[in-house]
């Protein structure tokens, strides 16, 4: 692992991890460019660390809803002591019950998981995910704008972006773009839409590397390179959090239409790429 490949992964992780352009998808285009013959060919250790990247940027991020979850878990866990709860719920507390129902369908990919891991080396697969991701896009521009959000968000609604989360596990299916339309589609506000869908990454991710963690500490980890792993993970964070913003200002607009169009195009170029 070079420098160079370290900051241009921990770059496509950062952008592609929540720009709606599918991290996945992108990260295995570039390991074919980069001459690795599959994922396996990029240290696990490393891709646990991008991940770790791309999470602290959510966490700068969305600090004070963050810290408004933390302080009214303990203050739920206090209600539930004295036998009391407040009417209406507070918003931070209910988004925690939001995030736990929104989590649950990732547990039917589980038994699947490696086969979904390994659809990566097939870029024809890849490509055309990016494709169906661009048309989720493009269909998102032309919904309603939507009112529910934290306050009035169905437990229905939140299984439902839950289930587009899950599907997103495929290499070249955005996680952000597909439960942000998802989002959309069930009457969100554009702006709870976008925050529901950062906020749902952090227990997605954080289970996701609790697992890998394991199988790459198993695997060894090369700890004279993570040096060079730690650049990555810089630029992943800090290229994630600008990601976010730049998103914000998008989604405020409800213009989804440009990341379509780019989707189409490296779906395209992939599949040329792959057949020639």
């Amino acid at each position: 692992m070079t420098v160079l490949s370290s900051i241009l992964l921990g770059l496509i992780q950062g952008i592609a991890e929540f720009l709606p352009i599918s991290s996945s998808g992108h990260l295995a285009i570039a390991e074919q460019l980069l001459g690795m013959q599959g994922a396996s060919d990029i240290p696990e250790f490393f891709d646990v660390l991008l991940h770790l990247g791309t999470l602290l940027a959510v966490f700068a991020a969305y600090w004070g809803d963050i810290c408004a979850m933390i302080r009214e878990f303990f203050a739920g866990i206090g209600d539930i002591a004295h036998h009391s709860t407040p009417t209406p719920v507070p918003p931070a507390r209910r988004m925690i019950l939001l995030l736990i129902l929104g989590t649950l369908p990732l547990f039917l990919i589980l038994p699947i998981k490696d086969a979904v891991e390994g659809l990566s080396d097939n870029l024809y697969f890849v490509g055309g995910a990016l494709i169906v991701t661009g048309f989720l896009l493009f269909a998102s521009d032309r919904v309603r704008k939507g009112r529910k959000s934290e306050k009035n968000a169905t437990i229905v609604d939140v299984l439902l972006v839950g289930c587009a989360q899950a599907i997103a596990t495929c290499p070249g299916i955005s996680r952000s773009g597909t439960t942000i339309t998802a989002g959309c589609f069930l009457g969100f506000e554009r702006k709870f839409a976008v925050r529901f869908s950062f906020l749902l990454s952090i227990p997605a991710v954080l289970g996701a590397n609790i697992l890998a963690l394991k199988d790459a500490l198993e695997a060894g980890v090369d700890w004279a390179s993570v040096p060079v792993y730690l650049i990555g993970v810089a630029v992943a964070a800090v290229s994630g959090y600008l990601s976010i913003r730049l998103l914000r200002y998008v989604a405020d607009r409800g213009k989804f239409g440009a990341f379509a169009y780019y989707c189409w195009c490296v779906g395209i170029m992939t599949l040329i790429f792959t057949i020639v």
